[in-house]
């Protein structure tokens, strides 16, 4: 399995082999995404940059997001949303969002601390054939958790710039 510093220079690879910009929206990796790309050289070239929405209030003032009331932070609707506001505040081809609880308290709700929605997002597409999102339930530290989100959203973005129906 590659680590987090290889798979950031994947997606940059991927990124300019496709001349594609990314944004991400980050909640619990809190800017750990974004760290692991600009680390890349010629990143730059390929990352729009970063909206790390820490808090549900930040998800609405920094994002329009207004799904955090009826489907709580950590959910399915409220990750897609977050992606999609980012495709639509930018001007990238391809977002990723990523909100979860790392712990190691949780968040008053029945959601388990590890558990952790990753969705994308793409510029130009119909709402439903541009996006996707999928949970992951991790273990470990507060870090671990973020670092293992972080990893598997590097993955997610790769696997779907290598998607021969993403062109």
């Amino acid at each position: 399995m590659m680590g987090k510093s290889q798979l950031a220079e994947e997606l940059v690879k991927e990124l300019l082999a496709r001349s594609k910009m990314l944004t991400v929206v980050e909640s619990c990796t809190g800017g750990l995404f974004a760290d692991a790309v600009v680390h890349v050289p010629s990143a730059s070239k390929v990352f729009w940059g970063a909206f790390v929405t820490y808090t549900a209030s930040a998800k609405a003032a920094m994002l329009g997001v207004d799904t955090v009331d009826r489907f709580g932070a950590v959910s399915r609707e409220t990750a897609l949303s977050m992606a999609k506001k980012a495709i639509e505040r930018s001007d990238a081809d391809l977002s990723i969002a990523i909100t979860g609880i790392a712990g190691p308290d949780g968040d008053g709700t029945n959601t388990p601390v590890g558990t952790v929605w990753i969705a994308l997002a793409r510029k130009g597409e119909e709402a439903d054939d541009a996006s996707s999102a999928e949970v992951f339930h991790f273990s470990g530290s507060r870090n671990e958790v973020r670092e293992s989100a972080t990893c598997k959203a590097l993955e997610k973005a790769i696997a779907i710039l290598s998607d021969e129906r993403y062109p």
